[in-house]
């Protein structure tokens, strides 16, 4: 289903100029409307959708929600707000926009490189129009792609985003509904797809009053690691993500959406599950647009992302693979706390299966799991099904320290892994600032105030006293306080280091030549095509077919010379540029070269 005029969440403008506003709230038999201070009795039918139509409304409009006891709440599909989660909301056009490129369709899902980024801690301003400014330096890069963490308002000024309760609404602290758009269109003027991160598991801890409204759009008996799981085999709560997924895409003209834990959207009582109906619905409503969803989900299943009988995407276009940055994190660090358990053992040869078959685990009892078995059969599905990461927000962010990789191993085996990285016929995706080196943190912040700070703050410290460096209190102490604004001032990047830098020369050099040899190459690209091949401990062989051409990867990443099986064709990249021997049979330390034979 779609979600039509008796189900569309905000207001509507009618074709006369009036407004209809409208909310689903069944559990009040009464709510006004309360625009510019007046209040006015709305109509309820049936279902508990209460409505207003208004006439001789202009955009800015500030407007409420009100009960019979006169509490008032913000309208839970805001397209803005006059201030933070708890006032009211604005009357937006959703028309006045004027783009500059509405001609833009996209880019093709092989094409693409994400760069992720925080819109807060992104540039010095933190906004939406100041983005705008670093577009350029993405381009010459070689992104294609940027995603961008939630921009649902949230609590506070400050935060990741996760935690937002406002879908609809842009994040005041970023700026207005049109800064956006014009962030999209100058975007699309550079050629860079916009994709966003989209929160449908849970809504954040302030600011959310669905509950009062409809109590019935969450399961009281089912949770999540955030609260109440939210009821979407209901229609009117279905409609309510549906809804929202198409407006982004529509009136923001995004190019899609990166789901996050959808391992929590339980949707067992639906005839369709709404990331099935999800998927349908937006290759339905754009199919002259090259639209890209893809998903977060540690299960590692193939429903999602299974393709047609030519190889097309059906439903998802990827899958973001954890498994591969695990295994990679484990290689560099030796770190193996927490779910880098699943890695302590051979996760060499973990990362060798990623880069052959998607997962690591495709069923076989994971350690941190419990030793239940984790994940399903992937090697029937195309390397492009699968967004590879050696960092990410995750990754960096939920360490207690939030260090970056590049601060925590050696700079000859990071090198060797970045261009195994960059190189592969998976869907690679750089965190902001990666590109240079950047070495400044990146924290986990919000800006949450009273019990629920003091709430996140202990929880935090708690969480880590699980692991062996933090199980000291004088430890914890030092792990920052997500809520002191100094925590999230020093997760910016600072961009002053781009200049001059080798990792930047580096970076930008192969995904030069991954768009020129290497995106060729994914159009033909198959499941069952990867295949491990033997070699030396401490070394990394793989080899992909694509129709008639062979793409070889040979990579030693121990500190002594291995042996590796030759490869065919000519070497496409080394690192060190000295090792790019296909024939040589051995490999120096900390080097690799990847090798293609084109028949």
């Amino acid at each position: 289903m779609t979600a039509d005029t008796d189900t569309r969440w905000g207001p509507v403008w009618l074709d006369d100029g009036r407004v209809q506003f409208r909310v689903w709230a069944p559990g009040s038999e009464q709510l006004s409307l309360r625009l510019d201070g007046l209040d006015t009795l709305m109509q309820r039918d049936e279902r508990g959708w209460f409505t207003l139509e208004q006439s001789s409304v202009a955009p800015g409009a500030a407007y409420s929600f009100v009960f019979p006891d006169g509490f008032a709440v913000p309208d839970p599909a805001s397209r803005a707000q006059q201030g933070d989660v708890h006032g009211p909301s604005l009357l937006t056009n959703p028309t006045a926009y004027q783009w500059q490129n509405a001609d833009w369709k996209g880019r093709p899902w092989e094409e693409t490189v994400f760069y992720e980024l925080h819109v807060g801690t992104f540039t010095d301003e933190g906004t939406f129009r100041a983005a705008i400014d670093k577009l350029p330096h993405l381009v010459e890069l070689g992104i294609t792609a940027i995603e961008l963490l939630p921009v649902a308002q949230f609590g506070g000024n400050r935060g990741w985003g996760y935690d937002g309760v406002l879908l609809y609404a842009p994040h005041r602290a970023y700026g207005t509904p049109d800064d956006l758009k014009a962030l999209v269109d100058a975007a699309h003027g550079h050629g860079l797809m916009v994709i966003l991160d989209a929160v449908y598991n849970h809504f954040g801890p302030d600011g959310n009053y669905i509950p009062k409204l409809a109590p019935d759009f969450f399961h009281p008996e089912r949770h999540t690691p955030w609260g109440g799981a939210i009821a979407y085999e209901k229609p009117d709560v279905r409609s309510y993500f549906l809804d929202n997924a198409i407006y982004w895409l529509d009136e923001f003209r995004i190019d899609g959406l990166r789901l996050d834990a959808v391992d929590q959207v339980q949707d067992p009582d639906s005839e369709i599950e709404l990331l099935v109906e999800l998927a349908q619905v937006i290759r339905e409503r754009f199919p002259d647009r090259h639209i890209h969803t893809t998903t977060e989900d540690n299960r590692n299943i193939t429903l999602l992302h299974e393709r047609g009988p030519a190889g097309e995407i059906v439903l998802h276009s990827g899958e973001w693979n954890d498994d591969f940055h695990n295994a990679a994190h484990v290689v560099a660090t030796d770190e193996t706390d927490g779910y880098y358990e699943d890695f302590a053992d051979e996760p060499l040869q973990k990362l060798a299966r990623t880069l052959a078959e998607g997962f690591a685990y495709q069923g076989e009892p994971a350690p941190h799991n419990d030793n239940k078995p984790r994940g399903l059969p992937s090697t029937h599905l195309p390397p492009t099904a699968f967004v590879d990461f050696l960092q990410n927000h995750d990754q960096v962010g939920n360490r207690a320290l939030g260090e970056r990789l590049v601060s925590l191993t050696d700079d000859k085996l990071l090198r060797v892994l970045v261009a195994v990285h960059l190189l592969s016929p998976h869907i690679p995706l750089l965190f902001m600032g990666e590109e240079w080196g950047e070495t400044n943190p990146f924290f986990f912040f919000t800006d949450f105030h009273g019990e629920l700070a003091d709430a996140v703050r202990n929880g935090r410290r708690h969480e880590f006293a699980k692991f062996a460096a933090f199980r000291d209190e004088e430890k914890q102490k030092q792990i920052p306080d997500p809520n002191a604004a100094d925590t999230f001032t020093r997760s910016k990047i600072d961009w002053s280091k781009a200049e001059g830098s080798e990792w930047l020369s580096f970076y930008k050099t192969l995904l030069k030549l991954r768009q020129d040899r290497i995106v060729p190459l994914l159009a033909e690209a198959g499941g069952e095509s990867g295949t491990i091949i033997g070699g030396d401990a401490g070394v990394l062989v793989v080899d992909w077919e694509f129709g008639t051409k062979r793409l070889s990867l040979r990579a030693n990443l121990s500190g002594e010379t291995a042996t590796v099986p030759p490869a065919i064709g000519a070497i496409l990249f080394s690192e060190p540029e000295t090792s790019g021997n296909a024939d040589a049979g051995t490999l120096p330390p900390y080097s690799m070269f990847y090798a293609l034979d084109d028949r």
